[in-house]
């Protein structure tokens, strides 16, 4: 019988060097994507997939990702004199309870994958989600629970994939496909970081994962791999080669690269379209600027 999913390491040890100096104080989980913080976006996205513990690691500096989740007896007293209980709801709606979230340091910058290994007493032998908040990934039915549901008839590993142009390859962790079944694919093997010329194909592993617990054995045993960093993309690969399923699953919807500045950006201009109180103001702001560089043109 599989096990259900119900917990979640969220990696968010980085410095976030990409937006200094906005992350000199404040941490880059909690830059906002118009008016949620990127980690408010993961956090969701786990609770419709049914996690229930939620595990952060976390790095010195990130005090204002715990303040977060925390409860805000001041600020909810004011809004609730004031009677704005829209705002009381959305701001409630950020709590987590005691003992729902878990914080584990990661002393150094060993990769993705040592700072999934760091949380391994709190996994045991349970199956477990890795989300990245980086990828923010809009859909009508949430990334991971496309996952979670496709776990349940698949078991073993599972990756969330795309389809990059051949000549990003290099930057992505790429799955060798043995069979394509449309949304699933039974993977072969996968490379992290291939050069060009040596990527067995262009179906990206993106930051969603759903993986057994022997992937934490494995990671025991890898020393540094790309980069000089423990990479996760070795310790699912090992599971391929003592015959544990590995699956790529092709996930409905759009990611945006919130890791980089211009994917934060576009990130931004499609929620606040999505949004029907900013859509007419930015939409038409959006069609001025276009109609200047024409002009300009």
């Amino acid at each position: 019988m599989k096990r259900k999913v119900t917990k979640a390491i969220f990696p968010v040890a980085g410095m976030g060097t990409r937006f200094l100096p906005a992350t000199k104080s404040v941490p880059k989980e909690i830059m906002t994507l118009v008016d949620r913080p990127l980690i408010q976006y993961a956090i969701d996205e786990a609770r419709a997939a049914g996690i229930k513990e939620f595990i952060f690691v976390t790095s010195r500096g990130k005090g204002a990702l715990e303040d977060y989740f925390d409860h805000a007896p001041q600020l909810e007293q004011e809004l609730r004199k004031k009677g704005k209980t829209e705002l009381l709801d959305i701001v409630k709606s950020t709590n987590m309870e005691s003992g729902a979230i878990a914080y584990i340091r990661q002393h150094k910058a060993l990769g993705l994958g040592h700072a999934v290994w760091c949380a391994r007493r709190l996994i045991a032998d349970e199956p477990f989600a890795v989300i990245l908040p980086d990828d923010v990934i809009a859909a009508d039915k949430p990334c991971l629970q496309q996952m979670v549901e496709a776990y349940a008839e698949t078991g073993g590993n599972m990756v969330a994939a795309m389809e990059v142009a051949p000549e990003s390859t290099s930057a992505y962790g790429v799955l060798d496909v043995a069979d394509d079944m449309g949304a699933l694919v039974k993977v072969r093997g996968m490379v992290e970081k291939p050069p060009v010329d040596k990527a067995p194909s262009n179906l990206a592993v993106i930051g969603r994962y759903i993986l057994s617990p022997d992937v934490l054995c494995n990671l025991n045993k890898i020393k540094s791999g790309a980069g000089g960093e423990i990479q996760l993309t070795d310790a699912i690969a090992a599971e391929i080669a003592q015959n544990r399923g590995v699956y790529g699953y092709r996930f409905r919807g759009q990611r945006f690269d919130c890791g980089s500045k211009s994917g934060f950006l576009q990130a931004t201009v499609a929620f606040g379209l999505a949004r029907e109180d900013l859509r007419d103001d930015l939409s038409k702001y959006l069609r001025d600027i276009v109609h200047m560089d024409q002009a300009a043109e």
